[in-house]
């Protein structure tokens, strides 16, 4: 039998993972990055958030690889959702992602894009300072200001930052470093479920990379953690982003699965 490019499509999207531990990781996911409207369409996860752009907010998660009947009206159902929203629709492809819904999706003109690393690490194994050089604080406004400045983005994205990051449910320690002249230097997230502890918006500004605030910026947070009392940590990384995943490893985070995003090839996203 020819093997048609929709079939190697198909080999080339089909990856393998420990499908628990998925299940788990991207529970915690959500939880400690919560959309603002979350529905469900059978074990399909539509997510969307007006405010803020972000993938993971405005995107739907098939969770179970049985569930792919009648792909082509739930697809079009959740479109007008996105449509409402004025976002484009994403779909993202996790290990739980029915695979017929690939092929459907290849078939119809869609394409996978942005590959992000979903990394693991052992807290009780780590070796990590006995101190904390960066003390985290509750205060949401601030974190905002420091995270937006070193990224480089809008500010208008603070209103919907805010509503996002106070709609966290779990434990949550805001981690910043500023300096006198300089001003914000290095921002992070960590939310604690429980036994694991999530790293998100971890940024360091861009002139001061590779000058060791990242590493003690990511060591305050995960000391803190395992005080708290996570045996486990996890994060999210893109695929491309050599020079973070290298400062990952050394911390003994380890790739437990990939994701990515679909869209259709006249997508502007």
């Amino acid at each position: 039998m020819a093997i048609t490019g929709v079939d190697r499509l198909m080999q080339a999207t089909s990856f393998h993972g420990n499908l628990p531990l998925v299940r788990r990781l991207e529970a915690v996911g959500f939880r400690a990055w919560p959309a603002a409207s979350v529905v469900y369409d059978g074990s399909w996860q539509v997510r969307l958030t007006g405010g803020h752009p972000s993938k993971r907010l405005n995107c739907v998660v098939p969770l179970d690889p049985s569930d792919y009947h009648d792909a082509e009206m739930r697809i079009e159902k959740a479109r007008k959702r996105f449509e409402h929203y004025g976002r484009p629709l994403l779909v993202r492809e996790t290990p739980l992602t029915p695979q017929p819904l690939l092929g459907r999706l290849a078939q119809s003109g869609w394409e996978p894009f942005e590959t992000v690393q979903v990394m693991t690490a052992d807290l009780t194994a780590l070796e990590l300072p006995d101190t904390l050089d960066h003390i985290p604080s509750h205060d949401v406004g601030r974190f905002i200001d420091v995270l937006l400045a070193v990224q480089g983005d809008d500010l208008s994205l603070k209103p919907a930052l805010a509503e996002i990051l106070t709609a966290i449910r779990p434990t949550t320690g805001f981690f910043t470093s500023e300096h006198a002249t300089d001003g914000p230097l290095a921002a992070a997230l960590c939310v604690q479920d429980n036994d694991l502890a999530g790293i998100l918006s971890f940024a360091v500004l861009e002139g001061r990379r590779r000058q060791g605030i990242g590493t003690e910026m990511l060591s305050a947070a995960l000391r803190w953690a395992r005080i708290s009392g996570a045996r486990s940590s996890w994060l999210q990384v893109n695929g491309d982003n050599a020079a973070a995943i290298a400062l990952y490893r050394k911390f003994g985070f380890r790739k437990a699965y990939h994701y990515r995003y679909w869209r259709q090839k006249d997508s502007t996203v």
